[in-house]
């Protein structure tokens, strides 16, 4: 579920934007908390796991989709577990969203690609989970820290499928 961070810590909220602080802060029972974004889950000795961003979702056709499920599901798939690719979702007039999946060019051949969505649906993925399009880049966009950069991969997508 969603993990809120709560305590003296946590900020009264961001100065001058009450919507934005009424988006980041909860009230539950009293306490304020902080929404952070994440996804976790609590195992059986009480250690918290961050498994995934919310903003790392696409709601498509009402569905609820993991962008980093189906990158697991492509590198298992293509047996390639270092694979460097990327899933984000654009905007669908028909569906609320498309999933595009960007591939590092150096590390798969384009054939292989041509077949994927066909591979993914007979591993048992959800068609709702399958890429519309695929894109070979030379280099997935990433962060001075060297995580991938999210945004600039959404707006490479978005670019592309103007065209």
């Amino acid at each position: 579920g969603l993990i809120l961070i709560g305590g003296n810590q946590v900020m009264l909220g961001y100065l001058n934007d009450p919507a934005k602080t009424a988006d980041a802060i909860v009230r539950l029972d009293g306490l304020r908390w902080y929404r952070t974004g994440d996804k976790g889950r609590i195992d059986k000795d009480g250690f918290l796991t961050i498994v995934d961003r919310y903003s790392r979702f696409a709601k498509i056709g009402g569905e609820m989709i993991s962008l980093t499920s189906v990158e697991e599901a492509v590198r298992s798939v293509l047996d390639s577990p270092e694979l460097q690719c990327v899933a984000v979702a654009i905007p669908d007039t028909k569906k609320g969203a498309s999933i595009v999946l960007l591939i590092n060019s150096s590390e798969i051949e384009g054939d292989e690609t041509e077949d994927l969505t066909k591979r993914l649906i007979a591993q048992g993925l959800s068609p709702l989970m399958t890429p519309a399009r695929i894109e070979l880049v030379d280099e997935i966009p990433s962060l001075a820290s060297g995580k991938t950069d999210f945004l600039s991969a959404r707006k490479f997508a978005l670019q592309v499928t103007a065209q």
